[in-house]
C-alpha cells in the first residue's frame, strides 16, 4: 500500500467504527506556550481531554503533522543518521473523550493491523505498563496474544505530553522485521536495535500531571493513540527504512536532480528531503525564518539543509525548488501546502540568498579551527565565533564536526554564550530601573476601561527599588494604589502618564508598568509628601490616552486588512502603540507592492467611516475560540479574556486587554507612514491616526508643492515634471561620461609624450585634469596600451580630494609593483590605496602635496631598479 492509501484507509477504518474525521491543526499549537510546536495528535484535543472544553463528539480519528526539532522533544540531530529519526512525520490517531477506554482501544487497533492490513500476527510485539493488569488480561485472555510475544515494562510505558498535562499509562505493538536483523524483543538489553519497531502506541489518559509532579484523576479516563504513518508504510511496503518508502523515495529523487547526486543512499539527501518536509509545512502554518523562538527553530532546519547540499557541490540555492516534488507527493492530503506554495518557495529562496553569503566563510573559519586543532574536541570558543560572527547554528558546526569524527565542547559554548548576554545586559543597561527588581504581592483594581480618573489608597511606595513609608518632594520613586485608572505597559501599548494628587501632595506619573498583578506608577513628587495609607485623586493625560487609543484600534483594524489583502499566513509579530504613531510587524516575506499598500490604507479608513461601535466581551477560552477571536501564538492568557470586536459584520475580532475607542469613527484618519523589513520574513509597518495623520497628510502635501514650485509645475502635474527631468538627468549623465571616455582615449595619446625612461623604463607620473577615478583608470588601460612597457602614475583633483591610479605592465612587476607605487604615493597626500602588483588605486585629502609626490615617482622607480 502506498502512504496516501495507508493515511485513508486508517481514517476510513476509524469513521466506520463511529470516529469524527478532524483535520490536521497547525504546527503552531494554538494558545499553548508549554510547546514550541505541535508533536503529537492529540495536542488539538489537549482541553478535550482536560475537561476544559466539549465537542459535538466524543470519539475521534486524525492524521496529524507533527514537528520534533526544538525543545523537549528534538530529533534533528539524528535525521539523515538512523533509519527513522524525522525532524516532520505525521501521526495517524484515534480518540476517546470518556467514550470508550482499554477494551475498545485494543481492539480497534488490533483489528486495523492484523485484518485491514493483513499483518500477521506472529509478527507483532505488545508491551503494556508494569501496573496495568486490566491492558494485560484485555491482550492475553482476549485477543488472544501469545504469552511468548508479550512483556511488562515501566517507563517505556508511561506516556506524557510534557512536563505537566494529560497522561497515563501505555501499550505499545512493535513490528518484527526478522532474524535477519539485529536486536531484541522490548525490554531485552538490545532492544534498542533495529529488528522490533514500535508501529503504534495506545496511551489510556487517566491523569493530569501538575507542576508538583502529582497525578490527578481525569474528569473522565480517555484514549490516546499514535502510530506513524511512515513506520507502517515501512512495514507494508517491506522495507526495513522509512528512507525507502514511496513518500520519500520521490522527495529524495527531487533532492538528487537539485543537487547533482545520483546515490539515493546518500545521508545528505536523506537530511534534504526530511528537511524539506517540515520548513515547507511550518512555513506554511506561518512561521517564518528569524532569530527566535521557532523562528529560530525553522532557520537552523533549512540551513542544516543548505549545509548538507553544500556538501554534496551544489553552492546555489536549490532548497526552494523542492516544494514542487512535496505539493506533488502531500498537497492532496493537505490542500493548505498547494495553497501557500508560492509563499513557502518565495521565503525558502530569499533565506538560501541570505545564507549563501555566510556559508562560504563560515564554512573557511570551521575547515581552518579542525585543521589547527590540538586533539579531538572542537572549543566552546570556535563554535561561539563561528555562531556569533558568521551566523553558523551550533548544530550545524556539530554535524561537521560528527562527520570528522570530532567532539564538540557545548558547554564551553553555553558560557560564551553567557559571557555575550552579560554583555548585553551591561551595555543595554540606562540608569536604574528598579522596578524589574520588585516582587510585589499587591493586586491593583484596574479602573481604566471606564474612567479616566479616579480615587485610590496609597498600598506601597519605593525609592532606589526600596521600599518606604513615605515620599518627599523632589524623591523619584513608584507608587501601587489599590486601584487605579492608569493603564500599565503591555501587550505593546505604552504606559500612561497624569497626575496623583492629594492633601497637598503632588505625584507626577511619567510612566505606568505592571509587576505581577500590581501596576506601578513611576515618576517624581513635585509638592508635599506621599505616605502609605494616603488617599489620592488619579489622573490620567486624557488626550495622551485619546492618542493611544485611536493607535491601538487603529492596529486591529490594520491587523484584520493585512489578513485579507495578504493572506491568512499574516500573524502579529509585534507591535508598538503611542501617542504618536503605531508600529505593527507581521509575518510575510516580500515587500508591500503600491496596489496592496493602497488597498490595506483604503481597507481600515473605510471601518473608520462606517463609524462602528467597538465592543468588548469577557467569556472563557474555548467561547472565544469559537466566536473566532484571534489569539496570538506564544502568549499565556487567562481563563476568562476580553473579546474586541470592531468594525462591520466582525471585520476585526481579536483578544485583547488593552484601551480603546468607542467607535472606530473616533480614530479618524489613518495612515501608513512606514512599510520595511523587521527581519527575514518579517515586515513593519508604521502608521499615524487622527491629527497625527492628518499632519503627515499636510507634510506630504507641502512637499509635493515645493517639488512642483522647484519644477516650475502644478502639484497634479509634479510627478510627470520630474520624472521628465530625472530622464533628462540620466541621459546628460550617460552624454558626461562618453565625453570623459573621450577625453580618456585623447589624454592617452597626449600623455604618452610625458613619459621620461629612468633606468632604460617609461615612467610617467601626471595629473589629468576633470578626470574622475574612473576616467583614471580608463586612461590607465590607454596609456598602458601605447607606451608597451612602462609604469604609470595617474591623479585627478577635486577640491582639496585626490583620485590616485598606478599601473605597472606585466613584464616590470618582478621588479615594481603598483601597490608598492600607490602606497608611497597616497601617504604623501594624506591618504592610502593599494592593490595588485600591476594594478592599484588609492586616494588622499591633501591636494596641495600632489605636485611633490608626482616629481618623486621617477626617483622611486630608480631606487626598485
Amino acid at each position: 500500500m502506498k502512504s496516501a492509501e495507508i493515511r485513508q484507509a486508517f481514517l476510513d477504518y476509524f469513521a466506520r467504527q463511529g470516529h469524527a474525521k478532524v483535520p490536521s491543526s497547525s504546527l503552531v499549537p494554538e494558545n499553548d506556550p508549554t510547546l514550541l510546536f505541535t508533536n503529537a495528535g492529540m495536542n488539538q484535543f489537549k482541553d478535550v481531554f482536560l475537561g476544559r472544553e466539549k465537542r459535538d463528539y466524543t470519539r475521534a480519528t486524525s492524521a496529524q503533522r507533527c514537528v520534533r526539532a526544538g525543545g523537549k522533544h528534538n530529533d534533528l540531530e539524528n535525521v539523515g543518521y538512523t533509519a527513522r529519526h524525522h525532524t516532520f512525520f505525521e501521526m495517524l490517531g484515534n480518540f476517546s473523550f470518556g467514550d470508550y477506554f482499554k477494551r475498545d482501544a485494543i481492539r480497534f487497533a488490533w483489528e486495523f493491523l492484523t485484518v485491514e492490513l493483513g499483518l500477521p500476527a506472529e509478527r507483532l510485539w505488545v508491551t503494556v505498563h508494569v501496573s496495568d493488569d486490566e491492558a494485560a488480561d484485555i491482550w492475553l485472555k482476549e485477543m488472544g496474544v501469545s504469552a511468548e510475544r508479550f512483556s511488562r515494562l515501566d517507563e517505556d510505558n508511561f506516556w506524557q505530553m510534557g512536563d505537566t498535562g494529560p497522561c497515563g499509562p501505555s501499550s505499545e505493538i512493535f513490528y518484527d522485521h526478522g532474524a535477519d536483523v539485529p536486536g531484541g524483543p522490548p525490554g531485552s538489553e538490545d532492544g534498542d536495535l533495529d529488528r522490533y519497531i514500535e508501529i503504534w502506541n495506545l496511551v489510556f489518559m487517566q491523569y493530569d500531571r501538575q507542576d508538583d509532579g502529582e497525578l490527578q484523576p481525569l474528569p473522565k479516563p480517555s484514549v490516546d493513540t499514535g502510530m506513524g504513518l511512515e513506520r507502517i508504510a515501512a512495514v507494508q511496503q517491506g522495507v526495513h527504512s522509512n528512507y525507502e518508502i514511496d513518500l520519500f523515495q520521490n522527495l529524495l529523487k527531487a533532492a538528487a536532480k537539485a543537487t547533482g547526486c545520483d546515490d539515493l543512499e546518500e545521508k545528505s539527501l536523506r537530511v534534504i528531503a526530511d528537511h524539506i518536509r517540515s520548513a515547507g509545512f511550518l512555513i506554511t502554518d506561518g512561521v517564518v525564518p528569524s532569530n527566535e523562538g521557532r523562528g529560530y527553530v525553522l532557520r537552523r532546519i533549512i540551513r542544516r539543509a543548505l549545509r548538507h547540499g553544500h556538501k554534496l557541490g551544489q553552492d546555489k540555492p536549490f532548497f526552494h525548488t523542492l516544494v514542487q516534488a512535496l505539493v506533488d507527493e502531500m498537497g492532496d492530503a493537505y490542500p493548505e501546502l498547494a495553497r501557500e506554495q508560492a509563499r513557502v518557495e518565495k521565503a525558502l529562496l530569499a533565506e538560501e540568498e541570505q545564507f549563501g553569503r555566510t556559508l562560504a566563510a563560515g564554512m573557511k573559519v570551521l575547515e581552518g579551527a579542525m585543521a589547527d586543532l590540538d586533539g579531538d574536541t572542537l572549543p566552546g570558543r570556535v563554535v561561539f565565533q563561528l555562531y556569533d560572527t558568521h551566523g553558523f547554528p551550533p548544530d550545524l558546526t556539530a554535524d561537521v564536526a560528527r562527520e570528522r569524527g570530532l567532539g564538540v565542547d557545548m558547554e564551553g559554548f553555553e558560557q560564551e554564550m553567557e559571557a555575550q548576554r552579560q554583555r548585553a545586559r551591561g551595555a543595554g543597561a540606562f540608569g536604574n530601573d528598579y522596578s524589574d527588581r520588585l516582587n510585589i504581592d499587591a493586586v491593583t483594581d484596574f479602573s481604566g476601561y471606564e474612567k479616566h480618573q479616579d480615587q485610590a489608597e496609597v498600598e506601597a511606595l519605593y525609592r532606589d527599588g526600596e521600599a518606604v513609608d513615605r515620599l518627599d518632594a523632589g524623591d523619584t520613586g513608584m507608587v501601587v494604589l489599590k486601584r487605579t485608572p492608569f493603564y500599565a505597559e503591555s501587550g505593546g501599548q505604552v504606559g500612561d502618564r497624569g497626575v496623583l494628587a492629594g492633601d497637598g501632595a503632588r505625584f507626577d506619573v511619567e510612566d505606568t508598568r505592571k509587576r505581577g498583578q500590581a501596576h506601578i506608577h513611576v515618576g517624581t513628587v513635585r509638592e508635599g509628601a506621599l505616605k502609605v495609607g494616603d488617599n489620592v485623586d488619579a489622573y490620567v493625560d486624557l488626550e495622551r490616552r485619546r492618542a493611544i487609543m485611536r493607535h491601538h484600534s487603529a492596529t486591529h483594524l490594520l491587523h484584520a486588512a493585512l489578513r485579507q489583502v495578504l493572506g491568512e499566513h499574516v500573524q502579529q509579530k509585534g507591535s508598538l502603540v503611542a501617542p504618536d504613531y503605531l508600529r505593527f510587524d507581521f509575518s510575510h516575506g516580500e515587500a508591500l507592492s503600491a496596489e496592496q499598500r493602497d488597498q490595506i490604507e483604503t481597507l481600515v479608513n473605510r471601518q473608520i467611516l462606517a463609524n462602528a461601535a467597538v465592543t468588548t466581551e469577557l467569556m472563557d477560552m474555548d467561547a472565544a475560540k469559537k466566536a473566532g477571536a484571534t489569539a496570538l501564538f506564544g502568549e499565556k492568557y487567562a481563563d476568562e479574556v476580553r473579546v474586541l470586536t470592531m468594525g462591520t459584520d466582525g471585520f476585526s475580532k481579536e483578544l485583547c486587554g488593552g484601551t480603546h475607542v468607542q467607535r472606530t469613527g473616533d480614530i479618524g484618519l489613518f495612515k501608513i507612514t512606514l512599510e520595511t523589513s523587521a527581519a527575514a520574513g518579517v515586515r513593519r509597518i508604521e502608521a499615524v491616526t487622527g491629527e497625527f495623520a492628518l499632519a503627515a497628510v499636510r507634510d506630504q502635501e507641502r512637499a509635493l508643492e515645493e517639488i512642483a514650485a522647484t519644477v516650475k509645475s502644478s502639484p497634479e502635474l509634479a510627478a510627470e515634471r520630474v520624472g521628465a527631468q530625472a530622464r533628462r538627468l540620466r541621459e546628460l549623465e550617460k552624454e558626461v561620461e562618453r565625453l570623459k571616455q573621450k577625453l580618456a582615449s585623447g589624454a592617452g595619446g597626449d600623455l604618452t609624450a610625458e613619459a621620461r625612461e629612468v633606468g632604460g623604463v617609461k615612467v610617467l607620473a601626471t595629473k589629468v585634469d576633470g578626470a574622475d577615478a574612473k576616467t583614471l583608470r580608463v586612461t590607465m588601460d590607454k596609456v598602458k596600451d601605447k607606451l608597451g612597457s612602462a609604469v604609470i602614475l595617474l591623479a585627478a583633483a577635486d577640491g582639496d580630494k585626490v583620485a590616485l591610479v598606478a599601473g605597472v605592465t606585466k613584464d616590470l612587476t618582478d621588479r615594481v609593483k603598483a601597490g608598492d607605487l600607490m602606497k608611497h604615493v597616497a601617504e604623501q597626500v594624506g591618504g592610502k590605496g593599494g592593490g595588485r602588483p600591476d594594478m592599484a588605486q588609492g586616494g588622499g585629502s591633501d591636494a596641495a602635496a600632489l605636485p611633490a609626490a608626482l616629481d618623486g615617482v621617477q626617483a622611486w622607480v630608480a631606487e626598485r631598479l
